[in-house]
Order: structure tokens, then sequence, then C-alpha cells
């Protein structure tokens, strides 16, 4: 069982920049892929950006050339820097990874990212 924790939300006005962090813990041999999902009041849980054990990135077009992801080097930790923060930005924002032997999708608790105008 893995257990995700992420930190780094917060209030930022539009132009401003944020990174959050995301730390797996628990019983697992391996993480696969790891992810950062984002979901807006009324909305739906929509993919923010993934990184695969070999560092493969991919992002959503809402979000790309704005947003980074990487992986920290013990493969246990996910990033995702943000900058030129929109207001539509504003979301709530999941960290996501996928244990390498179970196949098994894990989910943070969230942290809240407030982007004003």
């Amino acid at each position: 069982q893995v257990q995700l924790v992420e930190s780094g939300g917060g209030l930022v006005q539009a132009g401003g920049s944020l990174r959050l962090s995301c730390a797996a813990s628990g019983s697992f041999f391996m993480l696969n892929a790891m992810a950062w999902y984002r979901q807006a009041p009324g909305k739906q849980r929509e993919l923010a950006a993934t990184i695969t054990k070999l560092g493969s990135t991919n992002y959503a077009d809402s979000v790309k050339g704005r947003f980074t992801i990487a992986r920290g080097s013990a493969k246990n930790t996910v990033y995702l820097q943000m900058n030129s923060l929109k207001p539509e930005d504003t979301a709530v924002y999941y960290c996501a990874a996928i244990d390498e032997i179970s196949g098994a999708w894990n989910w943070g608790q969230g942290t809240q990212v407030t982007v004003s105008s």
C-alpha cells in the first residue's frame, strides 16, 4: 500500500509560481508512473502532467509550457513546478502513483491551489 502526501499549495496572484511536492511512503517495491491531477469546483478531475519511471513526461495542453513535472532522485517523490499561473489553474491538485507490481493507482488527499486575478 502506498501513502501519498502532497504539500506546497496556497494562494498566489496571477502570473506567480508555486511548487507542489508529493512524497510516497508505505509498503511498495517501486512506483511506476506518477502524475498530478486537478479538480476545479464543479468540474471533473483532469490530468495535468505525468512522468514515467524512466522520466518521460506528458502534459495537458492547458499547462504545457508553464508547468514542469519532475521526480526526485529516490523516485518516491514527484514535484510540479507551476509558473505563469492563471485564475483557471485554481483547483485541488492530487498526486497519483501507480504501484509497479500490483498496478494499483494510489491517490493523495489533495492540496488547494488558488490563483487570484
